[in-house]
């Protein structure tokens, strides 16, 4: 009992002057050298090794992102590292997120920690991925595999599977036969409650990944699902249930806290691509909660990048919904997060400029939109980013009608019938949806409509809601310019359905217009009347909106190409763009 108290006693004075520290940090404007003081006031109390190493990490990231003195801080992490291979994760950001800087910190790491399995393991996995941002996979293969005979050496099963795991995933010419092979050792292997969940939520992730970034939303339903049930189950588990008896089982790949972000954050990204904003909103707002209040006592940098990465996908909603102002705000946000952290700007710069893009395009500053695509191309070699982009600056060229050698430049690259660049579904049938908004543009209705008719197979084959609201509503409008108002009604009305349930505004607006005049055409006056106002309705949302969005501070984003993101932004005398195109 007496223990006990004095346990408790020393965490109570920790977690004291921890609050303090934190508080000072974020006071506005933060004061420093508060925070910093009261954070070297740990030492005196000889606190346990774990608590020591954790604050010269803190103290350490503080130097590092809020003053000039970078040595002071590498010395902070070099203490932590020596104290608790624990240190392995804050190694790139306090070697000033330099890769060359940074391996050598987890090298040494790595070489005393080979009586720590779990330390030990997972300080190869973070060597590897470093490999992995270099595109060095020969260099990070191997590392995988040193970690697989080191767990056989160590007797451990458990701690041989993510390795054996993710160098079966990097055979992707094999993906679908290896993931059933993955599938099953998961399946088969016997362990306590909580390494066996721990290994399945591993192996899900991968396997839904995988499909999203293959753009089959539809079939990747019943993984996420397992997934989504998988962490429910494993949430409920203690880990002080059962205490493996070998050491090297203790390894667990991803925190469960960490295992919960990640599961909200795939779910985000399916919600997205499938089309159901609204859940989308209400798992990024979970997940964002969540970070918040793991990063007020962790700051592993593996919880920014999952906040970055759910920004990306909730500013994409944002601009689809209708909500462009609180979309440049959060697209602010992520320029903020991203100065923090070069390496992490490092890694989501061409994501940042694409999202620019849309923004510019959802507020018809076209030049910009044009100069944000170019320099997200310029800044990636991720094929189905460059697709994605490709497909974005090809509808930009569309729209502004006088770009015919670089468009026809563009739609080469992209074309869908022959040799497309990338293996994703959604891609492929977002490239045909564009070749046939060229084609109505030109004319050419009958190769529009085949073009069309393509995208609506493959978006009806895997649930692709906005791009089948699309291309109805295109096809509803050929009809409509053809005299066919029966089938134009018949494609104008279910994309409408869609638009509003995914919601979608300016498929919505676009809709509305076209119920209008059909009606008018048609002699049916009440049903005319209700679409025009459905219309005006969807105008004055978009138009408020659009006056908000280019009116702030922020809208000065659209003019940044170059370097890193802007430290402040000078507020805008008001809206400098035309609404011709949008009402």
């Amino acid at each position: 009992r007496c223990e006990k108290a004095q346990a408790e006693a020393a965490e109570s004075w920790y977690l004291a002057l921890l609050g303090f520290a934190e508080h000072f940090r974020t006071s506005s404007p933060p004061k420093i050298r508060l925070c910093v003081h009261c954070l070297q006031a740990v030492f005196p109390f000889k606190p346990p090794q774990r608590i020591e190493a954790r604050t010269h990490l803190q103290l350490g990231s503080v130097l590092y992102h809020h003053t000039k003195n970078s040595e002071q801080a590498r010395s902070h992490l070099e203490k932590a590292v020596s104290a608790d291979p624990a240190a392995r994760e804050e190694a790139r950001a306090l070697s000033g997120n330099s890769v060359d800087a940074a391996k050598p910190l987890l090298r040494k790491a790595i070489q005393i920690s080979q009586q720590t399995p779990y330390w030990h393991c997972r300080l190869l996995f973070q060597l590897a991925q470093l490999h992995t941002l270099e595109k060095d996979l020969v260099s990070a293969c191997d590392l995988l595999g040193v970690g697989a005979e080191y767990a056989r050496v160590r007797g451990s099963q458990h701690l041989r599977l993510p390795p054996q795991l993710l160098l079966m995933e990097r055979k992707l010419q094999e993906v679908h036969p290896l993931l059933t092979l993955c599938g099953q050792i998961v399946e088969n292997w016997q362990g306590n409650p909580i390494q066996k969940e721990s290994l399945r939520v591993f192996f899900l992730v991968l396997q839904v990944t995988h499909y999203l970034d293959a753009g089959q939303v539809k079939s990747v339903k019943p993984c996420l699902k397992q997934l989504q049930q998988c962490i429910q189950t494993i949430s409920t588990l203690h880990d002080d249930e059962i205490l493996p008896s070998n050491p090297a089982d203790l390894f667990h790949w991803l925190p469960k806290e960490h295992m919960c972000v990640l599961v909200y954050l795939v779910t985000v990204m399916h919600s997205m691509q499938a089309g159901y904003l609204e859940k989308a909103q209400k798992y990024t707002d979970k997940a964002l909660m969540q970070l918040e209040k793991l990063k007020m006592l962790d700051c592993s940098p593996i919880l920014s990048s999952f906040q970055v990465i759910l920004l990306e996908h909730i500013i994409m909603c944002r601009l689809v919904t209708g909500h462009k102002a609180t979309a440049l705000q959060e697209i602010s946000q992520v320029c903020q997060l991203c100065q923090q952290s070069p390496r992490l700007f490092s890694n989501h710069a061409a994501q940042l400029h694409t999202l620019l893009g849309l923004y510019c395009v959802s507020v018809n500053c076209m030049d910009n939109a044009e100069a944000q695509f170019t320099t997200a191309l310029r800044l990636t070699n991720h094929q189905e980013l460059w697709a994605f982009i490709v497909t974005n600056l090809a509808s930009v060229y569309i729209r502004e009608g006088n770009r015919h050698q670089e468009l026809y430049s563009l739609l080469e690259r992209i074309n869908p019938d022959h040799s497309f660049p990338v293996s994703s579904h959604c891609l492929r049938a977002a490239a045909f949806y564009v070749r046939g908004l060229f084609s109505f543009f030109q004319g050419r209705y009958n190769e529009a409509k085949r073009f069309l008719r393509e995208t609506l197979k493959m978006s009806n084959a895997e649930d692709l809601n906005r791009l089948t609201a699309c291309s109805l509503v295109l096809l509803g409008h050929i009809f409509y310019v053809l005299g066919n108002h029966r089938e134009s009604n018949n494609m104008v009305v279910p994309a409408m359905q869609l638009a509003s349930k995914i919601p979608d505004m300016s498929v919505q607006l676009w809709s509305s217009a076209l119920l209008r005049d059909l009606n008018k055409a048609c002699g049916n006056a009440m049903d005319a009347h209700e679409a025009a106002q459905m219309h005006q309705n969807f105008s004055q949302q978009l138009l408020q909106d659009h006056i908000e969005a280019c009116s702030l501070p922020e809208h000065n984003l659209i003019t940044w190409t170059d370097g890193p993101p802007p430290v402040q932004f000078q507020a805008q005398n008001g809206p400098n763009t035309s609404l011709a195109s949008l009402l």
